[in-house]
């Protein structure tokens, strides 16, 4: 009996203001058969260290975090402190 474990994103979303939203599931299988799934969600905002994340993560934080929309994300944060 062998008992596997596989991690991956299976879910990302990317919100009007720049955030990309990432469910992660966990997939537990005994001889090749699936016998338990679960979920991880985490967010990458807009001038977030994306390095770590999956291939699939990356290039959808490469093409959506622009100079553009880490700038507006910066300001509306000040403004939120303000």
């Amino acid at each position: 009996m062998a008992l596997t474990e596989e991690s991956f994103a299976d879910k990302i979303e990317v919100t009007e203001a720049g955030h990309v939203q990432v469910r992660v599931a966990t997939v537990i299988k005994r001889d090749g058969e699936e016998i338990s799934r679960s979920f991880h969600r985490h967010v990458v905002a807009p001038g977030d260290d994306y390095s770590a994340e999956d291939d699939k993560v990356q290039a959808v934080c490469a093409a959506v975090h622009t100079q553009d929309v880490i700038d507006a994300y910066a300001a509306h944060q000040a403004a939120q402190g303000a």
